[in-house]
């Protein structure tokens, strides 16, 4: 059988290519995709050091390496992103990834309704130095049809969990400028705490599981941001494996 490989982030560098397609035999494990991958792909990079912490993906959902592969299937090796549900997001929640510049002050105003007593707006920019490094531009990249489905659920999840009732979560892809937004949430609600709380947790949320990554590009060089790690579950540990 055959199984499309994608890799995103620096893994992309490490494949050598991306996608890749790789023969397995039927019935083969994501773990043992792993293992064909680091014994055949470009090492651009020592292999254990990349592949500690990463996730893994099938059919964009999250995988564990002991999940059965099938004829093609679409397998996703997601470096850590720079980055109870329900099970569809209810009505007033909005979504979105987008190549165009944010519209910050008009989300803004289009959240408001009359039961609101808060608005709170995360608006996150492109700053200009990272570590002291002068920042010329960002590109951010995401395995667009996964990032889409943890977006979803994390505006859900945090309608349910904190009581609010509406969320935005907006990320730009592509090239940025200095200044631009990057991502934008905002979230309405009867009660201020329940806004801050929920827009806490949504940021910091959308960093550990959205897969979403930024190459900066400085003045003297270009790399990959460094991530949030993955939670254990979904994380691999030093010898390719996940923890138990």
């Amino acid at each position: 059988m055959q199984v499309r490989v994608l890799g995103f982030g620096v893994m992309k560098d490490w494949l050598g290519a991306s996608p890749v397609q790789v023969d397995l035999a039927e019935g083969a494990t994501v773990a043992e995709l792993l293992e064909n991958l680091r014994t055949k792909a470009a090492h651009a990079y020592p292999a254990g050091n990349l592949l500690q912490g990463i996730a893994m993906s099938v059919n964009a959902e999250y995988a564990d390496q002991k999940q059965i592969l099938r004829d093609g299937d679409e397998v996703g090796l997601l470096p850590p992103v720079s980055g109870g549900c329900a099970d569809s997001p209810p009505p007033d929640i909005l979504t979105l990834l987008t190549r165009e510049p944010i519209a910050a002050d008009k989300m803004l105003v289009a959240a408001k309704q009359g039961a609101d007593g808060a608005v709170v707006a995360f608006d996150g920019i492109v700053r200009n130095n990272t570590r002291g490094r002068q920042t010329l531009y960002l590109d951010y990249e995401a395995y667009e049809e996964m990032a889409a489905k943890q977006m979803d659920r994390l505006a859900a999840e945090a309608c349910v969990r904190f009581g609010v009732r509406h969320v935005s979560m907006v990320h730009r892809l592509g090239r940025l400028a200095v200044g631009e937004t990057s991502v934008l949430i905002v979230v309405a609600s009867a009660h201020r705490a329940a806004a801050y709380e929920a827009s806490r947790w949504l940021i910091d949320s959308l960093k550990k599981s959205v897969p979403i990554w930024k190459k900066e590009t400085f003045v003297d060089g270009a790399v990959w941001a460094a991530g949030e790690a993955f939670p254990p579950e979904l994380a691999l540990g030093p010898e390719g494996s996940h923890a138990s």
